[in-house]
């Protein structure tokens, strides 16, 4: 079994975390752990928004959140579980995180909106 790459608080970069929260099921994912208080097993997210990820996928998802300084994973058994370094990031570079996040709250809530818009006027068609 392969080690887990962590890297130090030093070593993390702007670019890295731009990278990694660049495709949008990991910034999903990213969000939710930021949210949460508590430890997240992989299989949580097996189900996000109106889509199934396969487990090799999510897998990769978490490596690069990981290998970005993002997530600390901590293998339990079969499980893998996951935390946020929020905190230690918010201290290295202040309101980087944040700001990502509320861009992604906007953004994810003006789709959900125009998904919406797009079922009314596919029933209105059909109706």
């Amino acid at each position: 079994m392969r080690p887990l790459i962590h890297p130090s608080i030093e070593d993390i970069t702007v670019e890295g975390i731009l990278h990694a929260l660049s495709d949008p099921v990991r910034v999903a994912i990213y969000a939710e752990l930021a949210g949460s208080n508590c430890t997240n097993i992989c299989s949580n997210f097996l189900q996000m928004s109106d889509r199934s990820i396969p487990k090799s996928t999510l897998s990769q998802h978490f490596r690069a959140l990981r290998e970005a300084g993002l997530v600390r994973s901590e293998r339990h058994g079969v499980e893998m579980h996951n935390t946020s370094r929020c905190a230690e990031i918010e201290q290295r570079f202040p309101g980087l995180l944040s700001a990502i996040l509320k861009a992604h709250g906007i953004q994810s809530a003006e789709r959900a909106r125009a998904a919406k818009r797009r079922q009314a006027a596919a029933r209105k068609q059909d109706g």
